[in-house]
């Protein structure tokens, strides 16, 4: 297609990743999902191995692992792709042809991935998905079942100088005000969890900043945007490489 089709097709969608698709054309994503790269820390290369996006979205991270010669990906979502949020598969799919990628694509909930549904896969993504679950043990139970090597988690994470392992819990609006925010395990939990699931090994990529940083962060969240300053100062987000 011309990039003034493309253009045109990409501003007919509501995105939510950043995705650079070429001809200077760069989707209008509301997360800056290329400023994560650094933090999560992914394998120069992929090649030789299979990848599984669990909770894809607009394939972001899907299409990344392809780039890096993946010798497999499949792209997997629910929620965002069946519209039950605001989201779509129409991102995912524009932007798949847009790059000339191979990356399959099914539509199953990250509660209803196992062996059977999907196989198993070197390695998994699982990033920003886990707060959004109610059952955050059993979707990783579910996770290590279909993982032969590495997941690649990032979640966000809560009462973070606690150390005794501990998760928040989200009613309502809770956190950023969305209904679809459950749970954040702290940094002991996480680990905790992982080891629970049958993982033996953890390289964390990237951890909690200090206290100092987060109290900064909260203050100006606070006078900005009128969230609570101590509910905001216990989080931050993590990163961890787990391996079988």
């Amino acid at each position: 297609m011309s990039p003034e089709e493309l253009k045109h097709r990409v501003a007919q969608i509501q995105w939510f990743h950043c995705i650079d698709l070429g001809h200077g054309i760069v989707t209008p994503g509301v997360d800056d999902t290329a400023k994560k790269l650094p933090s999560l820390q992914l394998p120069e290369s992929f090649v030789g191995k299979t990848v599984l996006d669990i909770g894809a979205w607009d394939g972001f991270f899907s299409f990344e692992a392809a780039k890096r010669g993946a010798e497999r990906v499949l792209a997997t979502d629910h929620f965002c792709w069946n519209g039950e949020g605001w989201g779509s598969q129409e991102g995912f799919n524009l932007a798949r042809e847009a790059l000339g990628l191979s990356v399959e694509d099914r539509e199953i909930d990250a509660m209803d991935i196992s062996l059977e549904a999907v196989g198993a896969f070197d390695v998994v993504f699982y990033l920003g998905v886990l707060y959004h679950l109610r059952h955050p043990l059993l979707s990783l139970e579910k996770v290590a079942e279909v993982t032969r090597e590495c997941l690649i988690l990032e979640t966000e994470v809560d009462m973070v100088d606690t150390r005794r392992p501990a998760a928040a819990f989200y009613p309502d609006l809770d956190l950023n005000n969305d209904p679809t925010n459950w749970w954040a395990p702290n940094p002991p939990a996480l680990l905790g969890m992982l080891k629970a699931v049958g993982f033996t090994r953890f390289d964390v990529k990237y951890e909690p900043r200090s206290r100092a940083f987060r109290f900064a962060r909260a203050l100006k969240q606070q006078v900005q945007q009128g969230k609570n300053l101590f509910r905001e100062w216990s989080r931050d987000r993590m990163v961890v490489h787990a391996y079988k």
